[in-house]
């Protein structure tokens, strides 16, 4: 095969599974590690991927890269609306309580089930996100805060140290956080120091921490963790995550729901 031949498949299998191993490549085209390497760095050279400790991902995938809002809610929204039914599950039936959601989209898929929800029941929600404010704003018999601070304009979130304070003050029962990546090594991460310092107090704040992350995340280290595995309870996502972050998870003694 030649390495051009190669170097199509390689973009193929890392379009399909959003990242790629130099061993388990060289494996599967019965050529040796060295050879699998020069192809990355050729690749790497023209802008098709990004090569990380022991393979690759796509461009997009560096530490600090953000998309905007608009962006985000296009990605995935079959699978965030699916992961947003299956992780109100954990509510239960008839469930009185607290709740905290985090900003992001997949969040807001929850808030927006949630909305719909909370019509005669009486749960107190709380967020940081203008925009999941906004979605449950008008929801009747039930109380919504909204934590203030300065907001961040790419998440519409509030951020810095009297949002960090406050919600230190705060023991929601349940916390639904969204998460740019899950890593076994880095446990849970994001591209933004400040976006992780708030999402690391709700994770010390919260009774139970359920996280709710697509596929696209799974394997994924952005630029600072903001949580380890072992502090969260439940990670809610699409599909099943690879051998190595599924016994971490385990590990942690984190419960995987498929959604």
């Amino acid at each position: 095969m030649y390495a051009t031949e190669r170097q199509v498949l390689i973009e193929r299998q890392l379009a399909a599974a959003g990242r790629v191993s130099v061993v388990e490549l060289a494996r599967s085209f019965d050529v040796t590690t060295e050879t699998v390497r020069r192809d990355l760095d050729q690749l790497e050279q023209s802008g098709a991927l990004r090569r990380v400790h022991g393979g690759a991902v796509p461009p997009e995938r560096g530490s600090t890269i953000e998309a905007s809002l608009p962006e985000r809610r296009l990605r995935q929204s079959d699978a965030k609306s699916a992961i947003a039914r299956r992780a109100l599950e954990v509510l239960g039936e008839g469930f009185r309580g607290s709740v905290f959601l985090d900003a992001g989209t997949t969040t807001a898929a929850i808030a927006a089930q949630l909305s719909v929800r909370l019509a005669g029941a009486s749960i107190d929600v709380v967020t940081h996100a203008l925009p999941l404010a906004s979605l449950l704003a008008e929801a009747e018999q039930s109380s919504l805060t909204l934590v203030g601070g300065r907001v961040r304009g790419i998440t519409a979130a509030a951020v810095g140290s009297d949002t960090v304070r406050t919600i230190g003050t705060l023991r929601p029962d349940i916390a639904f956080i969204g998460t740019n990546g899950v890593s076994a090594e880095f446990g849970l991460s994001t591209p933004d120091p400040e976006e992780a310092a708030v999402k690391s107090a709700i994770v010390r704040a919260a009774r139970r921490v359920v996280v709710v992350a697509d596929s696209e995340k799974l394997g994924s280290e952005r630029l600072v963790s903001f949580a380890a595995l072992a502090d969260i309870d439940v990670l809610v996502t699409d599909a099943a995550p690879d051998a190595k972050l599924s016994q971490a998870l385990a590990d942690a003694d984190v419960e995987v729901w498929i959604a």
